[in-house]
């Protein structure tokens, strides 16, 4: 697949996430200075939305809302429990003021 069209960048806050859909696929947009993460939008532990969790940017992580499993942004690994399955991790950048995100 090839890159697509995820958001604007005005519409992702610097240290925060916001749940897209690219593709098909459901995608948490993750803003962490001048880095745009996107890794899949839900906890492998109970398939909650990341997006509604908190971005940590000096960890580099997104904390699952629901029951405190923080994801690294750039592996997808979990980092604590009660998530021990990675989640997907998608190629992402930013050209023009939008994020664009290849989740193929």
């Amino acid at each position: 697949m090839a890159y697509v069209k995820a958001a604007s960048l005005s519409q992702l806050p610097e240290g925060g996430a916001l749940g897209v859909e690219v593709g098909g696929v459901r995608v948490a947009l993750a803003r962490v200075g001048d880095e745009v993460y996107a890794i899949a939008d839900n906890c492998s532990h109970r398939d909650f939305p990341l997006s509604h969790g908190e971005v940590d940017a000096e960890a580099c992580t997104l904390t699952c809302e629901w029951h405190g499993t923080a994801f690294d942004l750039r592996t997808g690994e979990p980092t604590c429990p009660p998530a021990i399955r990675p989640i997907a991790v998608y190629d992402a950048k930013v050209v023009g003021g939008a994020v664009w995100v290849d989740v193929g």
